[in-house]
């Protein structure tokens, strides 16, 4: 049985964080995380879609998600891993754009954890943002709302298919 996702902002004002236990194992939620086809099964909340994911999963490589809202609206998050350490630990920044570039507006840094826990992973995602202003814009988009409803995909996604490939 998996546990209900929770959500806070921390104590340093700038953080926001779900955790969740969910029932696979770290290498199946980090393969979740990290193969582009599966990303595009559970990154947006329905009913908006993941049409575009590219993933060069290796610290400096390029990474692009494009949501797409019902209305056809793409919201793309472009950016550079910048920590890579397989079914454990994965750090992405949109401050980078490809190639090291700085991006005109940073906005998060995400460092996501995959903890084994009682045979089940315990996931932790801190999203880190530059200033409270930035933290504040990010809830008002609604990621106390939309966060548990990807990570919850993401959860039926890795417990629904042991094997976690695509298809």
């Amino acid at each position: 049985m998996t546990a209900i996702n929770t959500t806070k902002t921390s104590a340093k004002d700038r953080d926001l964080i779900l955790t969740r236990l969910i029932d696979a194992s770290p290498d199946k939620v980090f393969q979740a995380w990290t193969d582009p086809e599966l990303l595009k099964q559970w990154f947006a909340p329905l009913p908006w879609t993941t049409p575009i994911v590219e993933a060069d999963v290796r610290a400096g490589g390029k990474s692009l998600i494009v949501m797409r809202s019902p209305d056809a609206t793409d919201y793309p998050y472009e950016g550079v891993y910048l920590e890579v350490v397989k079914n454990q630990r994965l750090v992405f920044t949109n401050a980078y754009t490809k190639a090291w570039e700085p991006a005109a507006k940073p906005f998060t840094t995400v460092i996501l954890t995959f903890e084994p826990h009682a045979g089940m992973t315990k996931y932790t995602a801190l999203v880190r943002h530059w200033n409270v202003a930035d933290r504040e814009a990010h809830e008002k988009m609604g990621f106390h709302q939309g966060w548990p409803i990807c990570t919850e995909q993401l959860a039926a996604l890795v417990e629904r298919r042991g094997d976690a490939s695509p298809g």
